[in-house]
């Protein structure tokens, strides 16, 4: 028996709905056995599958979080820490994305990243208003190492 995909391969294996001939190429296995592409189920992984009320909390928990750490950033961090400001990121980074994983049990994918990234930048700018009352700093080099860091972590740690 000839693979219906690729004729000049001879196979064995049919698939387990329709029967069409399936090479080791084509085959897609599935819970319940063998299929060819077309039988085969095409949705996401379970743990990329986000409902529109799954990313409203994770939203929720990225503002949350992005106000309390720029909060806690500009009140007990301010001023510029040099090369040390590069571990305040990734502390940022990764306390903002915990709560927006665990609100979404777990889930991972690019909305989530994005949200947690906007997260960051949330507390980015809190820490501006709290320690010098304005919404972008000029010459806060520091600072934008920092947020660069969290945002790289926070879509690393979501991946």
């Amino acid at each position: 028996m000839q693979c219906a995909r690729h004729p000049d391969t001879e196979t064995g294996l049919a698939c387990g709905r329709c029967d069409t001939p399936i090479c080791p190429k084509c085959l897609v296995m599935t819970d319940v056995g063998a299929r060819c592409p077309t039988c085969a189920p095409a949705r996401k992984l379970p743990q990329f599958e986000l409902s529109p009320l799954l990313l409203a909390r994770a939203a929720a928990a990225a503002a949350v979080s992005g106000v309390v750490l720029g909060v806690l950033w500009g009140t007990l961090l301010s001023g510029g820490f040099g090369f040390f400001s590069i571990f305040v990121g990734m502390g940022i980074g990764w306390a903002v994305s915990e709560p927006v994983s665990l609100a979404t049990n777990r889930k991972t994918g690019t909305p989530l990243q994005i949200v947690a990234a906007l997260g960051v930048a949330l507390a980015f700018l809190v820490r501006n208003i709290v320690d010098s009352n304005a919404i972008i700093v000029t010459g806060d080099i520091t600072g934008y190492i920092a947020v660069i860091v969290g945002v790289v972590v926070a879509i690393n740690r979501l991946r």
